[in-house]
């Protein structure tokens, strides 16, 4: 039975990871920090302890032996990697390298091959001179999160020069009803299913003109899965190609809410603008297709619905 290690299972993309392995036949391990909820799917094995603690982990996979390693954990806000800057270069970036380490010594006690990939970000590119970005682009963060990030991302191109299958998957946004609601775009969707019940009378955003690139996180953990199974190593950035804006987001939340005025219960604070913020992140996954068979599958539109739908339900 193959084994997969997973950081960060508790969050969106590591729940959809960890059911996904499941249903394959594998054995999944995954460490969560203690104050983290359970893994909503039974079945994973679960070691509570923290990913700074580089000994501990490093100890725990020479145990596991994983074949495949996926490290989502990180934190994952950059509104607070501008707060806890220092945090977030110890979970981000040196935890991240830190793991590599681990799989890197794992594979040569176990003598069996480590497949690793690194949930990389977008926020790597920062404020790019061109859009939409590719694998080339060059890195250019302009926040705490995309540069520790950007460090994580180089490293694992250095331990792929070591001899370990190392991939980088740099995400695009990517969304679904699991998206934690500190996110703008749950906040949209939950916002619009609170008015559209009368129980709100307007949510209050930052910036309305920030482009993002948004698709379906099932899809964007896909793509990490085929990242760790290709024949050889790479970068990879997974996106759509379509940029939309934050007003684009809250005009498809609030149209499937049923409401057409959204103009009227949508405040913006200039307290929620980030202090540097890239005006347009959309990327090119032409590298993706051509080499995993890539391809995303739920539009923009079905995934602010179901986003919608979800929160209407929950109520």
């Amino acid at each position: 039975m193959p084994r997969a290690f997973i950081t960060g299972v508790s969050g969106q993309d590591g729940s959809y990871l960890a059911e996904r392995l499941l249903s394959e036949g594998y054995e999944v391990h995954a460490l969560a920090y203690s104050s983290e909820p359970s893994p909503s799917c039974p079945g994973v094995v679960l070691h509570r302890g923290d990913l700074t603690d580089i000994d501990r982990v490093r100890s725990l996979l020479v145990e596991i032996g994983p074949d495949e390693i996926y490290n989502l954990a990180a934190i994952s806000s950059v509104a607070r990697s501008w707060q806890e800057p220092d945090l977030t270069a110890r979970v981000n970036g040196l935890a991240a390298v830190g793991l590599l380490e681990s799989a890197l010594q794992a594979q040569e006690a176990t003598g069996t091959a480590v497949r690793f990939v690194q949930a990389s970000s977008a926020e790597i590119f920062g404020e790019p001179a061109s859009s939409p970005q590719n694998e080339d682009t060059p890195l250019r963060p302009v926040n705490p999160y995309g540069a520790a990030k950007a460090y994580a991302h180089l490293m694992t191109g250095v331990y792929r020069g070591r001899g370990l299958h190392a991939a980088s998957a740099i995400l695009y946004n990517h969304e679904s009803p699991r998206r934690p609601p500190q996110f703008v775009t749950r906040k949209i969707t939950s916002g619009a299913a609170s008015i559209a019940r009368g129980e709100a009378d307007a949510i209050t955003l930052g910036n309305l003109d920030a482009r993002r690139d948004w698709g379906w996180a099932p899809d964007f953990v896909d793509a990490m899965v085929r990242a760790a199974r290709a024949d050889e190593a790479t970068d990879y950035v997974v996106a759509t190609g379509e940029g939309r804006t934050v007003r684009d987001f809250v005009v498809a939340a609030f149209r499937y809410a049923g409401i057409s005025d959204w103009e009227r219960h949508v405040r913006v604070d200039p307290a929620l603008v980030r202090p540097a913020d890239p005006s347009d992140l959309t990327g090119d996954a032409t590298l993706a297709r051509e080499l995993l068979g890539w391809h995303p599958s739920v539009s923009f539109d079905e995934i602010v619905g179901r986003m919608v739908e979800a929160d209407l339900t929950r109520a």
